[in-house]
């Protein structure tokens, strides 16, 4: 190869294309320079640079200036000599500059900094000199784009200086099909792999992304009757709680924790219930820990893991409260429940986090969002650990009471759980967000089309709960 602008990890210039446009071309920049092939005084090669006669201090008569690059630790090299002995002072100069993208002009150079000066030695000789610059610190490694720049000055006499075989440690970042302007800059401020631009968590090398459910900007709703397994009222407010899941992952998918953001907005029932939920198919063991969980009501009923999850389950149980109305209180004034009769008072919404951390690796694939298996505990006023209620078809856990399976209302068999004979369900979740009805005033009055929903499994009137013209009846739904 005659000449190289760039080898791996190394910036370079040998000078052997004999033609500057060359390297200007590759984003090379030069002033009061000249290739020279005289055979007295090139150094290496057929070809050496040489500066202008030095009879100038000014940093701008004579230079050359690298494109931009991302540099690395490790030394600059390069070969130098003088023309003659002549003169009162040589210097070669080296200097940083860095990137501005603010700048008003083509080039976006930004602060200058003097890193190095070489003073040739009197007196002059013109034997070659092999100079060896440490990379600064401040940009070694930065992961930005500088340009690094080589002066020649001197005063007294008019002699030159040749240098050749400049090598600088760092990786080619210029683009010469835009002004030579730097490629867009990768930035790794933790070194996992993962460019800041695209890491939820640019400073933690455990965590890259953050993977939502239902969305980053949009919370589920979970409404219950508590009832089960009998219709009772079926007004689907006995307790309403917005969601929003976040599985965050590390650079290899793998799930580091997960953080649920819990809105707990009503309850319309006379019972003292539970929430929480199952990852199902995922062993308990696999949790190093749980916080952020609203419990202790009902210690003789609930019994906890020293991770935090429920003990005496098959998979990871989190029980996120144990009292609905020890989290938000109930309305009072002779009104029923918290938020669910619009002559009531309103009842500020609770908001719960529960970060659950996990203790060994389980790939993203292994939790996909249909096990998170959302329930209630109703009525633990009664001691019923087993009576819950779960979204229809969803596996109990192993705390169920099976024996309430078919009774009433419920027309549970095999893996068909939690629907009546006519495929009415005893909770809902809705992606999109949930207005529910008041209290004692069945779903089905106050949306027109939710029992044909039911009924075809969900294939028909996907979108009942549209505030659409036909869809709904305003006077049966609480709104505030």
């Amino acid at each position: 190869m005659i000449f190289s602008f760039y080898t791996q990890a190394v910036v370079s210039l040998n000078f052997e294309s004999g033609n500057r446009s060359i390297e200007q071309g590759n984003c090379w920049k030069f002033a009061g320079i000249a290739y020279s092939n005289d055979v007295e005084f090139r150094i290496n090669g057929f070809w050496s640079l040489r500066s202008n006669p030095l009879n100038s201090l000014s940093k701008e008569a004579s230079w050359s200036k690298t494109p931009w690059l991302k540099p690395a630790s490790g030394n600059i090299t390069l070969k130098t000599r003088l023309e003659n002995d002549s003169g009162t002072t040589r210097t070669i100069i080296f200097s940083y500059i860095t990137y501005d993208a603010n700048q008003n002009n083509v080039i976006k150079e930004g602060a200058t900094t003097v890193f190095y000066t070489y003073n040739f030695p009197k007196p002059f000789d013109v034997w070659v000199k092999d100079l060896t610059i440490p990379m600064p610190s401040a940009i070694a490694n930065s992961n930005q784009a500088y340009k690094i720049l080589i002066t020649c000055v001197g005063s007294g006499g008019a002699s030159r200086i040749f240098m050749d075989d400049i090598a600088i440690p760092g990786e080619y970042w210029s683009n010469p099909s835009n002004n030579c302007l730097p490629l867009a800059t990768i930035i790794d401020t933790d070194k996992d792999g993962v460019q800041d631009a695209d890491d939820a968590y640019p400073n933690d090398a455990t965590r890259a992304y953050n993977n939502y459910y239902p969305s980053d900007k949009v919370f589920g709703t979970l409404a219950f009757e508590d009832n089960w397994p009998g219709k009772g009222d079926y007004d689907m407010n006995d307790v309403v709680v917005d969601y929003k899941m976040n599985r965050v992952t590390n650079v290899e998918n793998n799930i580091v924790e997960v953080v649920a953001n819990f809105v707990v907005r009503a309850s319309g029932a006379n019972n003292k219930n539970a929430f929480g939920f199952q990852l199902d198919g995922i062993a308990p063991e696999i949790i190093q820990g749980v916080k952020g969980t609203k419990i202790g009501y009902t210690a003789d009923l609930f019994k906890y893991k020293n991770n935090g999850l429920e003990e005496n389950q098959e998979f990871a149980n989190c029980i996120v409260f144990d009292n609905f109305f020890s989290v938000m209180k109930p309305a009072g004034g002779g009104v029923i429940g918290a938020n669910v009769e619009k002559e009531g008072k309103f009842v500020p919404h609770v908001e719960i986090t529960v970060t659950m951390t996990f203790a060994k690796k389980i790939s993203i694939k292994e939790l996909t969002t249909d096990k998170f298996n959302f329930y209630i505990v109703s009525n633990v006023d009664k001691k019923e650990r087993g009576r819950e209620i779960h979204m229809p078809d969803a596996v109990p856990t192993s705390l169920v009471n099976k024996e309430l399976f078919g009774t009433y209302d419920d027309s549970s068999t095999g893996s068909h759980y939690y629907r009546t004979k006519n495929n009415l369900p005893w909770a809902i979740n809705v992606l999109q967000g949930f207005e529910y009805p008041v209290e004692k005033v069945s779903i089905e009055k106050a949306y027109n089309y939710f029992i044909k929903w039911a009924e075809s499994s969900g294939k028909q009137y996907k979108n009942w709960f549209e505030n659409v013209q036909g869809y709904r009846n305003p006077e049966y739904i609480y709104s505030r």
